[in-house]
């Protein structure tokens, strides 16, 4: 046995991962190693896998072609006759189902919305990009009128004349604006609802707009800034007035029957790309809509593990009594179980509007001169990061632009000279447009990043003509600074905000390729190790999970992605298309596309078919909470 080998079977026996039932920790602790031996006997089952290679992403032991796993935790790893003499007499099989693939920790998906994704996915997808989901690939939008033609068509083939029509993935910048006469041209009958591509604006038709009762009227009781990000002229509303007509057109925008077919696409999706565990930060706070989640991504069947990470900027909106917000976030964890958890102590804020839509607020002008606009009113924000870092929370906050940037920092930089706080983690989550004097800040002040590195990809070229300008549209996502800095980076697809793929974007942080094939910011790219950390040690070190998950080591739990290459060796343009085989979760071997899920459970009860229960919940959620959003 070596000493690392014996090393990592004592270290896994004193974390518990093998059931040592005849030694106590103590006795551990005074026992020889025949000792040890002899236990092992009464162990239960271990099985050793083999691989190509295995990338550990532990310092002490990088790489490596085996590992043993009991039950859902690892116990050794090593090489196969390693793992063999350490286990003695432990019963044990050797499985060389991955001897010819790559073995790595499991991916971690940082930031994704499967709620998001649900709705988007089971919409008519007319977006910007292709998407390859588990059905086919529905190609890009060309232009305008492609657009128009594509939704009539699928308004055309719809057999109720009645039933809304939601697409998802318009894009103003890239088509042009979107006016009310022009989906009126569709159908003046349908309810047409457009989802734009940031998922921060409606675009509505007149059937949409009547069927829902938004008139002037009802606007009046809005706040200023929602009535100020609202056209009802064209149908528009957008990031606070998109939260104020939501009550309204909630029962066209979601179908609980489709919401809940979309989920399993995203879910088979995800596990198609290698995810292991992830997180929804802050999503729609209702527990009707999470009962519908828990309905799909609860289930045993499930490949993977996700937690739902409190909604702080609506909590904060609802209750005025600081104890009340900590007391009432902490009450969500009775909302999930199963496969879901609620991520505890841990909350999400918001600061400045979305990229897609030019929203954010940065420091320079855009080039037409328009300018962002807040998620937060500052006092809210304020007072949301000053409760929950006085409760010990980690927060999670939304940010786009330089200028939001700057407010993140401010309100940190307070908070710890009021109440200085080791090891907040205090995440800066998209990590659009910045500066590099900020990257400093970022890393004295103690915090971190979980970036989007898709922007570049697919907004560079465009923004460098409209909005932002060559000069900052190329250095979007700044990781090569903070890589330099030293700062912990995990990366996200926002999904749908991205193609909610690890490898991809990995491939988009090592290359930073725009839509047009140049390079834009070349000494921003990221290196391929940090990439691959940045989903999988660094992701799960950004939700306070780097001690259970992210890296190949004895103690943790047997999570790993099976690859048919190495992304850290394999030509760099060719990470994103490396093959999946599949996942290993908890110790539970789930190879793509051979997983059976009781999918006949996601079809529509009746009651949902007629939206009746499901409509009225989602309305008095939403009315009960508008105003946290306003």
């Amino acid at each position: 046995m070596t000493l690392t080998t014996r090393r990592s079977v004592l270290r896994a026996a004193l974390l518990g991962a093998t059931c040592l039932t005849s030694l106590g920790r103590g006795a551990i602790a005074q026992s020889s190693l025949s000792d040890i031996g002899s236990a092992m006997a009464t162990s239960p089952d271990a099985t050793i896998y083999t691989a190509r290679e295995i990338v550990t992403l532990d310092p002490e032991r990088p790489t490596a072609t085996a590992v043993a796993v009991v039950n859902e935790r690892i116990l050794g790893v090593g090489t196969a006759e390693d793992l063999v003499r350490a286990l003695g007499d432990q019963p044990h099989t050797i499985d060389t189902t991955f001897a010819d693939h790559v073995i790595v920790p499991g991916f971690i998906a940082q930031h994704d919305h499967p709620v998001l994704a649900g709705l988007t996915m089971s919409s008519e997808i007319l977006a910007i990009e292709d998407w390859t989901l588990p059905g086919g690939t529905v190609p890009a939008v060309k232009d305008k009128a492609d657009f128009l033609t594509r939704l009539k068509a699928a308004s055309d083939a719809m057999e109720d004349p009645a039933e809304p029509l939601l697409s998802w993935g318009y894009h103003s910048y890239f088509y042009g604006e979107l006016t009310r006469d022009e989906l009126d041209g569709v159908s003046t009958t349908r309810p047409i609802i457009v989802w734009a591509r940031s998922c921060h604006e409606f675009h509505l038709n007149s059937a949409a707009l009547n069927v829902g009762g938004v008139t002037e009227e009802a606007m009046e009781s809005w706040s200023p800034s929602a009535r100020a990000q609202s056209n009802l002229a064209e149908g528009h509303f957008y990031e606070q007035g998109l939260f104020a007509v939501l009550p309204l057109i909630a029962p066209m925008v979601i179908n609980p029957g489709k919401f809940r077919a979309g989920l399993g696409i995203m879910r088979d999706y995800m596990h198609a790309k290698g995810v292991t565990f992830g997180n929804e930060p802050g999503g729609i706070l209702s527990k009707e809509i999470q009962g519908i989640v828990n309905s799909v991504m609860s289930a045993p069947t499930m490949p993977f593990r996700w937690s739902f990470m409190a909604d702080g900027k609506s909590l904060i909106g609802k209750y005025d009594d600081d104890a009340q917000v900590v007391a009432e976030t902490e009450k969500l964890a009775a909302w999930y179980g199963g496969m879901t958890e609620l991520a505890e102590g841990s909350a999400k804020l918001f600061a400045d509007g979305a990229i897609y839509s030019l929203a954010m607020r940065v420091r320079e002008p855009f080039l037409d001169g328009h300018d962002g606009v807040w998620m937060m009113d500052e006092d809210k924000f304020l007072r949301g990061f000053r409760v929950y870092w006085d409760a010990g929370y980690q927060i999670h906050i939304h940010v786009n632009g330089d200028a939001g940037l700057d407010r993140v920092l401010n309100a940190l930089e307070l908070n710890m000279r009021r109440n200085p706080r080791h090891d907040h983690r205090t995440v800066v989550v998209h990590f659009a447009v910045s500066g590099a004097d900020q990257v400093e800040r970022i890393k004295q002040l103690g915090a971190i990043v979980s970036a989007n590195p898709y922007y570049v990809r697919a907004l560079a070229d465009k923004y460098g003509e409209v909005g932002l300008g060559p000069e900052r549209a190329d250095a979007m996502v700044r990781l090569g600074d903070v890589e330099r800095a030293g700062i912990s980076y995990s990366l996200h697809s926002d999904m749908p905000m991205a193609p909610g793929d690890p490898l991809f974007l990995m491939w988009c942080a090592v290359n930073r390729v725009t839509s047009s094939g140049r390079v834009a910011g070349e000494d921003q790219r990221a290196s391929r190790e940090q990439a691959l950390k940045a989903v999988t040690l660094n992701a799960a070190y950004a939700h306070r999970l780097e001690h259970e998950r992210g890296s190949i080591e004895p103690g943790k739990l047997a999570n790993f992605t099976v690859l048919d290459d190495n992304p850290l060796t394999i030509e760099a343009m060719a990470i994103k298309d490396i093959g999946v085989w599949g996942t290993v979760m908890e110790g539970r071997v789930l190879k793509v596309g051979t997983l059976a899920h009781d999918d006949a459970a996601l079809a529509p009860t009746k009651d949902e078919v007629d939206q009746t229960d499901f409509a009225r919940s989602v309305l008095d959620h939403a009315v009960s909470v508008v105003h946290a959003h306003i």
